[in-house]
């Protein structure tokens, strides 16, 4: 069986770096992937969020974009409202039961 390689991670910075090269530079992303040491599909990859994402592009492990973190509160805030008007539901319902 192979060997298991270690993961690696990237820096925000380094991978903007490495697009920029193939984007600005005109450098192929076979060529920047040999001297950093990193597959052609990588640069791709990267090169393909930094055009949809732009400045958002690379937000880091465990961190989400700008919209991504806003539609997560909103659905936190959803969902803890309906809680509350379950809650409400079950005890208008409770003292319903009691008054007659």
């Amino acid at each position: 069986m192979g060997e298991k390689k270690e993961k690696r991670y990237f820096s925000r910075e380094f991978k903007r770096d490495a697009v920029d090269l193939v984007v600005k530079k005109g450098m192929s992303a076979s060529k920047v992937a040999r001297d950093i040491g990193v597959h052609p599909t990588q640069i791709h990859v990267w090169r393909r969020r930094y055009f949809d994402d732009g400045n958002d592009a690379f937000v880091g492990k465990g961190n989400l974009k700008p919209e991504d973190a806003k539609l997560k509160q909103l659905q936190k805030e959803l969902a803890d409202v309906k809680e509350e008007r379950d809650i409400l539901k079950k005890a208008l319902a409770v003292f319903s039961k009691q008054e007659k």
